[in-house]
């Protein structure tokens, strides 16, 4: 039998061997910027990963794969620049693809020099928003956690004064009655009763912001559906605004059901709209949305994901600097003048998701409004034992 012979070259030639080692990482966007920025050539994984061909993407300015945001910002100039200086950039950022999808880029740009000057740059790209994202979910979930560990101790506490305090309050609030239905009352004495009646009702009122801190409140839980209960309560959230505020809503009608007291969750959404109100003293936008997320559960010691639908309420206030946006949350913590607040709105919120099995994200920064999510399990997820 005549022996058969490759018709394939050998991998003798160094340039060849280069072009297929470089063409077959396909995991890779590997390309090669004259000093301008300008594309001259790249491999296969540059295709996969930011959808163009290379009939394409050569001749091109490597800007084309930024966003409009960042092309007007200059930052691919300030990226090469920053290359050309150092002679070695590595970072990560948002890039954009052909069909204008987002992705989370890994970037390593070297400053190509031959006898000491600048021919160009080698540029590899790594698509990493998968991990990105796992990171971020990991991040949220071990804050979230150690929300719920903060108040805990403080939690256990609130809930011993409050019911003590309730107590106390009974007392006063039968002893008042009492005083009222005498009927040697005088008029001053009824205005002095009434008076001391509205401290006592304000101080009840206190006690149950309290247990719903310290999540004792008592929770009539059943499937509740988010579209319709935020349809339902639209008109009369809107109401609660000034004039110069409007509400508008976003939230798709497919959400799973999940297993709440709807009283309490319209009193928590109430709560926020009116904290985005306050935020706007000359008027504004404040929206309401909710969306199916899958998360990592914080209260798990083993990491786990979840279904959770999160409601969210936006502003377009000032937003709040990092210290104050970490303190919000806790009793008592208010940036109100004294008399305006008791500081227990924003931590009854928290007391009341947490007792759900869920948890408060709050985003913020100062000229960029705020965003409070509730993220509440799915009633899929939820355990009926």
């Amino acid at each position: 039998m005549a022996e058969v012979v490759s018709s394939v070259a050998p991998l003798v030639d160094e340039s060849r061997q280069l072009k297929l080692l470089i063409d077959h990482v396909c995991d890779h966007a590997i390309y090669l910027l004259d000093p301008q920025g300008r594309i001259c050539s790249w491999n296969r994984g540059g295709e996969r990963v930011n959808g163009y061909t290379a009939a394409e993407a050569i001749g091109q300015h490597v800007s084309i794969f930024y966003s409009a945001e960042d092309q007007r910002l200059g930052l691919p100039q300030q990226t090469l620049d920053a290359a050309r200086s150092q002679g070695r950039l590595v970072g990560e950022g948002w890039r954009v693809r052909r069909n204008g999808e987002q992705y989370r880029a890994s970037i390593v740009i070297e400053a190509v020099r031959e006898q000491g000057q600048l021919v160009g740059f080698v540029k590899v790209t790594q698509d990493i928003t998968e991990r990105y994202q796992a990171q971020r979910l990991l991040q949220d979930a071990q804050r979230a956690r150690q929300h719920l560990q903060r108040f805990e101790g403080v939690g256990r506490l609130t809930r011993g004064l409050a019911h003590e305090f309730n107590n106390l309050l009974t007392t006063v609030g039968n002893a008042l009655d009492l005083i009222a239905l005498r009927p040697g009352a005088d008029a001053r004495t009824l205005d002095l009763v009434e008076l001391a009646q509205a401290a006592a009702d304000r101080g009840s009122l206190l006690t149950r912001q309290l247990l719903a801190f310290s999540a004792d409140q008592t929770l009539v839980r059943e499937p509740v559906g988010v579209p319709q209960m935020l349809d339902q309560a639209l008109p009369s959230l809107q109401r609660a605004c000034p004039p110069r505020v409007q509400l508008h809503l976003d939230v798709p009608a497919t959400l799973p059901p999940i297993a709440t007291d709807g009283v309490q969750l319209h009193s928590a959404v109430l709560n926020l709209v009116l904290n985005g109100c306050e935020a706007m003293p000359q008027g504004g936008t404040v929206t309401i949305t909710a969306r199916l997320e899958q998360r990592l559960a914080p209260d798990l010691a083993h990491p786990t994901h979840r279904r959770y639908v999160a409601i969210a309420v936006t502003d377009e206030g000032a937003g709040m600097p990092p210290d104050i946006a970490e303190r919000a949350s806790e009793p008592f913590f208010t940036t109100k003048e004294i008399g305006k607040g008791s500081g227990l709105g924003l931590s009854q919120v928290f007391g009341f998701v947490s007792q759900c099995d869920g948890f408060v994200d709050v985003q913020t920064a100062p000229g960029r409004g705020t965003t409070v999510r509730l993220l509440l399990p799915a009633i899929e997820e939820v355990d009926h034992a």
